[in-house]
């Protein structure tokens, strides 16, 4: 068994990989939702992009549950203030991709271009809402969180829905949206051929260039931004205890781990050059090494906010030293390690029953498949 300083720093990771998991395969068929008004312009054009994800989007929100899941288990801290702070921005979340069920499975049930139409748009909301309320609430946790703690760990929050709508949180969230309509347009790119392809090819292109630019402009406000700083000795294998603790707020303090570690640098360059090199091969139609070149973008991207962050999870902007960290936000030793020995057994199932229904499910959908199989295909 590890020690429990060790599984503290093991559920940062793992956390970590289930988001950036979470963010390449659902956020492919998200982005591919995100397009499908613009690359499809006819009814059957629309079903073909629908079907390059149709069959295995539902399989991907197991990233999203398992995601949600472990953050409940492992900082149940995060998960309690998180969900009580950003109660409106989940729900507007879950709001979304409840069109995404019903739009798949209930679009194409109907010969009515207004029905079609209306799920076309359900579909892409679905698609285009989530990213960017995740992108949102990212831009806040590097500004901190309005809440606080009293003596018995209670939280209260004192922000409002509208103060998470602050201009570094919406750049943030334009981040998030063309990431993955990057993520989705290199995917679809993949799975289809002619005009729809050539469309998928120039969406994703654009989103590459819009998320580069607003990455990197991101980074240099960053470092204008009051970041956290703990200041006080920590004991790393103690109970946890957020209010045991002293941190100050600085400008520049989120750069800090840079100077701790150059190599992190490898992380916002890979965000960078994921994606220029994911719109290079798709202008030369290399699909599927731009859909590889696009998923270590969102790698990049996600581990620059993690390793910035380190080792906060949610600093608080009204009571500092009440800020959520790895250390102190954690389940007990005992969770935490039947946690890992559970995600070593399932993790890679999960793997690998995914890498089988892709491989099933390779090749590209036309317009004469979905013709052929109208009454089957979504």
């Amino acid at each position: 068994m590890f020690d429990y300083e060790t599984l503290k720093v093991i559920w940062w990771l793992l956390v970590g990989i289930l988001l950036v998991g979470f963010a390449i395969m659902d956020g492919h068929d998200m982005g591919v939702g995100t397009l499908l008004p613009f690359v499809g312009r006819s009814d059957l054009e629309r079903r073909v992009v629908i079907n390059t994800v149709g069959p295995h989007w539902d399989g991907n929100q197991v990233w999203f549950i398992t995601g949600g899941g472990a953050i409940f288990a492992a900082w149940p801290l995060v998960y309690a203030t998180a969900f009580s702070g950003f109660y409106w921005a989940m729900l507007l979340v879950l709001w979304a991709l409840f069109f995404r069920p019903v739009g798949f499975d209930y679009r194409s049930k109907i010969h009515n271009s207004t029905w079609r139409s209306v799920w076309d748009w359900g579909l892409f909301i679905g698609g285009f809402v989530p990213p960017v309320i995740f992108g949102v609430a990212f831009g806040n946790l590097l500004q901190g969180v309005p809440f606080q703690f009293d003596a018995y760990l209670m939280s209260t929050y004192t922000g409002s829905f509208w103060q998470l709508l602050n201009p570094f949180a919406l750049l943030a969230g334009v981040v998030s949206s063309a990431m993955i309509t990057l993520q989705g347009g290199s995917y679809l790119a993949h799975r289809t051929e002619g005009l729809i392809q050539a469309r998928a090819i120039k969406g994703a292109i654009g989103a590459a260039v819009v998320m580069v630019l607003a990455f990197v402009a991101a980074g240099f406000w960053l470092q204008a931004i009051e970041g956290y700083r703990i200041t006080s000795v920590i004991n790393a294998s103690a109970l946890p205890d957020p209010l045991s603790k002293t941190v100050v707020r600085e400008a520049g303090a989120w750069m800090v781990n840079y100077g701790y570690q150059p190599l992190m640098w490898a992380l916002p360059a890979l965000g960078v050059l994921g994606a220029l090199s994911s719109a290079w091969l798709l202008s030369r139609r290399h699909t599927l090494s731009a859909f590889v070149a696009s998923s270590s973008a969102v790698v990049g991207v996600i581990g620059t906010a993690g390793a910035s962050m380190f080792p906060f999870v949610m600093p608080s902007s009204s009571m500092p030293s009440a800020s959520l960290t790895v250390w102190d936000s954690v389940s007990s030793h005992l969770t935490l390690g039947i946690m890992f020995w559970a995600t070593m057994l399932f993790m890679p199932l999960i793997v690998i029953y995914t890498s089988w229904a892709y491989r099933v499910m390779r090749g590209k959908v036309t317009a004469a498949y979905v013709q052929e199989h109208d009454h089957a295909a979504y």
